[in-house]
């Protein structure tokens, strides 16, 4: 009978009967019996009461039944400690069992029981076995270290067990070879400056030897180890990958996956007219295609880790195209990620089948993939140059098919294809009005406005399309408002005569009857370029535009290098870095690829072309983003330029590549005083103008708009001022120009030193047998210090002092010794430093920065707690990358945001905050001025590798401060704001 009877229900008052059957002499009895406990334990009942009864069970030869009790063991250990000693004894016996499965399984055991009284035990056992004559033994011992480090880190490291891991690097078994690198992976990952895995050429040869007899899993953290070292030079670079490049037949997919992780690191370094180079880049090839032909997940898996490669180094796939063609039963997420690399590999020499493939897909049935097919072709036209008539033709077809959807979608990437190539495909706009009325989506809709703003001249109704798009102004989404805004602006530069009357009312319904601030702004811009200097006006609204990219979609390079380091792992799905998604106590290191063989020579044009890199890239205008996406885009460093200072009227925010018409006039905020009045010009009367009676824009507060737009009298007048009208010539002189609007300074400062607190009395005299400690901590050049006073108000003199730390929340521990040189006479008093670091043991504290401490002298041993600033735990390196900040930003959950109010004294400005803040390792990454209220958005890094994200609102005039906090570690947001809150007010 198979093993399922003891998983059948059970009946009342069963674990008096099983302590019966445990405690009975019958050895078939007692296997039954823990049979049925490990059963009932399995499905979740609690058989915890029976521990003592099945503790006893572990005498015996029969290795099932010691294998089950093990298991019942790790099981219950945590929640009865005193209890899981009793089996010590046992298990210190069993590693000297003269069968090598028992000796493992005892270590196996000993290091899944995670209980601080076992460990002390455990070491001696693992000594033995760590140098065990059986491999099996060797290899779960050196499994066991890891997990031990775990749980006591210092004890590992004082008991010498990391020395003897590295020994077993040079082991004879493969599988020792292979678990000995895991578990010094394991310890490096979570203390990421301790270079515990000191790679040199004689350690890689012997990691290469084992590669070829470990198991797959073996190979695997083998591979990644190598992945690590950086070779010398391009020959040992070509030996290593020489022996690796076997692995890519293996029939493992993780292990296929770690050897192009490695070759395509090592590739780096090879020259490229290498004949070894062609050689590898045709080798990598086929196991890349052989991962498709996998079941859809792993598909999935392999195509997102091609999309990195392909774009890395797209000559290793440029032939293969016909794999990333569609087939019918493909998931849509197989589907999408097969497009996606398809437009990648696209050139002149395969566009033909491509582009008769995507106008297949076109009529699929799926909505989604029918949409990013449309799309696809028109990015096919953007790229390959020589294909782009195809393309439009083919978009043509699409679109007399009338379905709306794919109508939409390729009105949409027409537009794109008219800005790649002006003048030269304007011929079908004649169809693409006919379908004006079926679009219904703010983006198809915003893409056609566009077109007939753009191209008014030659359309001879675009009054009329326009005008019937403004009569549900208020109904249209946000994008198609300021579209059509800037539409009907571009059309009366272009037909002033015509569209006075046009104009008027769009500027009227944007800056009087909304409520969005874009919209309003963007409004009111055009109302005083228009009123005040239209030359200047039509220089801005119809400036020649940037080429756009043919792949604006590309991983920028730096984060494209970190992603190729980690290929086949989460990071290379998400295609994020994993700082972004892994958080606590491991830290996280940033890895890149080695410097080029030919860093000093271009790349050869076609790659770079299909890489989309390249020396010059062309301008590419941002997609309109949220206020996070904008603010990253906001340039922070200070102004390079020598000459004297701006002068203070326009002294602010640094403009960076700020789109003046859409990112809002707060930011171009400059002195609030009041700008003369502009004056009307009228010399001209035959010339088109607005009436001179235009409705004057509502009375706001200076502080609902941002204050006055400072800088040349030729745009002053605050908003609450009317726009005065159109002067009536289109050919009068320019007076003040816009050069006053892009003369913006300022930007961030230098930073102030970081603030450390005043000390305070620790340890008073009355407590500690006259021994009294006042102290502080200081961060000085990365290194944390405990600065502390010890003054003697005893009557003998005091001697051999040493200081010990608990257990913390951030494992702070002294650095060296407690150095009182001298003995301390009485009421004398000496200054003492002492510095600290994080690598000791960890455990929660309550409140999270208590510190407790023994500190000892001749006299006797006394204790105090204190409470750190955490704003010594934040490192040097936590300036956060903007893009990365806006996608860990969103990734963290919004339970996770802790807002709190700041009462600030000081009045300070948002420079100032900056300045004070990045002194203390809290780093501003991007600034922007919302309705006058400056939101800085800041990064910071704890030593145990978690991040606190902020966003501090500082407004003039106002002395309260608002500090938002975003970390996955939602407890360490009150220490946080209590750093804020010291560094401000301080």
């Amino acid at each position: 009978m198979t093993d399922s009877k003891y998983f059948t229900t059970t009946k009342k008052g069963e674990i008096f009967e099983l302590k019966a059957e445990l405690n009975s002499d019958k050895k078939e009895k007692k296997k039954e019996a823990v049979k049925k406990v490990i059963a009932s334990m399995t499905v979740g009942k609690d058989v915890s009461a029976l521990f003592p009864d099945v503790v006893n069970c572990m005498q015996t030869d029969n290795l099932e039944l010691k294998k089950l009790v093990y298991l019942y063991l790790m099981n219950y250990a945590k929640s009865q400690p005193d209890m899981a000693i009793m089996a010590v004894n046992t298990f210190v016996k069993d590693c000297e069992d003269p069968n090598p499965l028992i000796r493992a399984l005892a270590v196996r055991t000993m290091g899944c029981i995670r209980v601080d009284k076992i460990t002390e035990y455990l070491c001696e056992p693992l000594r033995k076995c760590l140098k065990d004559e059986d491999p099996y033994v060797r290899k779960t011992a050196a499994v066991c270290v890891a997990k031990l480090h775990d749980i006591n880190a210092q004890l590992v490291e004082d008991q010498g067990f990391l020395d003897t891991l590295k020994d077993l690097i040079s082991d004879s078994n493969p599988m020792v070879v292979a678990n000995a690198v895991a578990a010094l992976s394991e310890i490096a990952e979570s203390h990421p400056n301790s270079n515990l895995m000191d790679l040199n050429p004689q350690t890689i040869n012997k990691l290469l030897t084992a590669l070829n007899e470990c198991t797959e899993w073996g190979q695997i953290f083998i591979l990644d180890c190598l992945a690590n070292y950086t070779p010398r030079d391009d020959r040992e670079s070509q030996s290593i990958c020489e022996r690796v490049t076997p692995r890519l037949s293996h029939a493992n997919s993780a292990v296929v996956l770690s050897a192009v992780k490695v070759l395509m690191k090592f590739m780096e370094m090879l020259p490229k007219d290498l004949d070894y180079y062609g050689t590898l880049l045709k080798k990598l090839a086929p196991p890349l295609v052989t991962l498709l032909s996998a079941e859809p997940e792993l598909q999935y898996v392999a195509l997102r880790n091609i999309n990195l490669i392909v774009q890395r180094r797209p000559e290793i796939l440029k032939h293969e195209m016909k794999v990333f063609f569609v087939k019918y039963n493909d998931p849509i997420y197989v589907k999408l990620e097969k497009l996606d690399i398809m437009i990648r590999l696209a050139s002149q020499a395969n566009i033909a089948q491509v582009l008769a493939e995507l106008k297949e897909y076109a009529t699929e049935v799926d909505v989604d993939f029918v949409r990013k097919a449309v799309r696809a072709i028109g990015r096919c036209a953007i790229k390959v140059e020589q294909s782009a008539e195809r393309c439009v033709s083919t978009l043509l077809d699409l679109i007399q098919t009338k379905v709306n959807y794919v109508v939409q979608e390729a009105i949409v990437v027409i537009k794109d294809i008219f800005r790649k190539y002006p003048n030269k495909y304007e011929s079908v706009i004649a169809t693409l009005c006919e379908n004006l009325d079926s679009l219904d989506e703010p983006e198809a809709r915003a893409a056609m406005i566009w077109i007939v703003g753009e191209y008014a001249e030659r359309i001879d109704n675009a009054d009329e399309l326009l005008e019937s798009f403004l009569e549900g102004f208020h109904d249209e989404s946000t994008q198609v408002q300021l579209q059509l805004l800037t539409a009907i602006v571009k059309l009366f530069l272009k037909k002033p005569t015509e569209t006075q009357e046009l104009v008027q009312q769009v500027l009227s319904l944007a800056t009087q009857d909304s409520d969005n601030p874009d919209l309003r702004d963007r409004g009111y811009i055009y109302w005083r370029l228009l009123s005040t200097d239209p030359v200047a006006a039509k220089e801005v609204v119809l400036a020649e535009k940037p080429l756009i990219s043919e792949e604006t979609d590309l991983i920028e390079p730096t984060l494209l290098e970190e992603l190729i380091c980690h290929i086949g792992t989460l990071a290379s799905v998400y295609h994020k870095p994993p700082s972004a998604f892994v958080e606590g106590s491991r830290g996280v290191q940033h890895k890149r690829l080695p410097g080029s063989a030919e860093s000093g020579e271009s790349e050869s044009p076609d790659t770079a072309s299909a890489a989309g890199v390249s020396d010059a890239p062309p301008a590419v205008i941002p997609s309109q983003g949220d206020l996070l996406g904008d603010l990253l885009n906001l340039d922070l460093t200070p102004p390079t330029t020598t000459g004297p200072p701006p002068p203070a009227a326009s002294s602010g925010m640094q403009m960076g590549a700020m789109d003046l018409l859409g990112g809002g006039l707060d930011s171009l905020m400059g002195d609030e005083s009041e700008p003369p009045p502009i004056p009307l010009r009228t010399d001209t009367p035959q010339s088109p103008q607005l009436p001179h009676q235009s409705p004057s824009p509502p009375d706001y507060s200076p502080t609902e708009l941002g204050g006055d737009l400072g800088g040349s009298p030729a745009i002053g007048g605050g908003f609450g001022a009317p726009p005065a009208a159109m002067p009536a010539s289109f050919n009068a002189p320019v007076s003040g120009g816009l050069d006053d609007l892009f003369d913006l300074g300022g930007g961030v400062g230098m930073p102030m030193g970081a603030y450390n607190p005043p000390k305070t009395v620790w340890l008073p005299a009355m407590k500690a047998k006259g021994l009294e400690i006042s102290g502080t901590f200081a961060r000085r050049a990365g290194v944390i210090q405990m600065e502390m006073t010890l003054t003697n108000k005893a009557m003998s003199v005091m001697t051999d002092f040493a200081i010990q730390f608990n257990r913390n929340s951030f494992g702070l521990a002294p650095a060296g010794p407690l150095q009182v040189l001298t003995p301390l006479s009485p009421n004398q008093s000496i200054e003492v430093t002492l510095p600290l670091n994080t690598v000791g043991p960890v455990m929660k504290m309550e409140p999270l920065n208590n510190l407790q401490v023994a500190v000892k002298n001749n006299i006797d041993v006394f204790y105090f707690s204190c409470q750190y600033p955490i704003s010594m735990l934040f490192v040097e390196d936590g300036k956060m990358e903007r893009q990365v900040f806006l996608a860990t930003w969103k990734d963290i959950p919004n339970d996770n945001e802790a807002q709190f109010q700041i009462k600030d004294s000081a009045h300070l400005s948002s420079d100032a905050a900056s300045n004070k803040l990045q002194g203390s390792n809290i780093f501003t990454i991007a600034k922007r001025t919302v309705d006058g209220q400056d939101m800085l958005y800041q990064s910071m890094k704890l030593t145990n590798g978690i991040w606190v994200l902020a966003e501090l609102r500082v407004q003039a005039g106002n002395p309260i401060l608002t500090v938002s906090l975003k970390c996955r570690a939602a407890e360490v947001s009150q220490c946080v704001f209590q750093s804020y809150e010291a560094v401000l007010k301080n």
